[in-house]
C-alpha cells in the first residue's frame, strides 16, 4: 500500500510503500513532548518533496535528527543522523533509517496501529 503524508501546511510531503506495522512511542525528552508515533523503514524507501523546507534538530548524542517543517513546525519524521563511518558512502546511505511520524499520514486509523513503548530516555 502507498502511504502519503505531509506537514500541516503541505510544504513538506512524502510517500512510501509498505504495510504499517508496530509504531514506536518513545519517551525521550523531545518525543514525549511532541507526541509522535514513529514507524521505522529504510530511508531510501521514502520519497520527500520540499526537503529544503525541513529543519533539523539533534541533541544529547546527536544520533537522531528530528526533522520538522520550517513553516508550520510539524515534526514529520526523524532519521539516523550520520552514516556509519566504517562503510563507504553508498553503503552508509543504504544503512540509514527514517522514522515516519504516522500522525502525519493520510487516512490512517491510529487506534488500529499497535504501539510499543521505547525507553529513549534511558538510552
Amino acid at each position: 500500500m502507498v502511504h502519503k503524508g505531509s506537514c500541516h501546511c503541505d510544504q513538506v510531503t512524502f510517500e512510501f510503500e509498505g504495510e504499517l506495522g508496530t509504531a514506536i512511542s518513545c519517551n525521550c525528552s523531545i518525543c514525549s513532548r511532541k507526541g509522535a508515533l514513529l514507524w521505522a523503514l529504510p530511508r531510501q524507501q521514502v520519497q520527500f518533496q520540499g526537503s529544503a523546507n525541513l529543519g533539523r534538530y539533534t541533541f544529547n548524542r546527536h544520533a537522531i535528527a528530528h526533522r520538522f517543517c520550517k513553516t508550520c513546525g510539524i515534526h514529520t519524521h526523524a532519521e539516523d543522523a550520520a552514516p556509519k563511518a566504517e562503510r563507504s558512502a553508498p553503503e552508509a546511505q543504504a544503512d540509514r533509517m527514517s522514522y515516519i511520524n504516522i500522525r502525519c499520514l493520510e487516512g490512517v486509523d491510529l487506534a488500529s496501529v499497535p504501539a510499543i513503548e521505547f525507553d529513549g530516555r534511558s538510552t
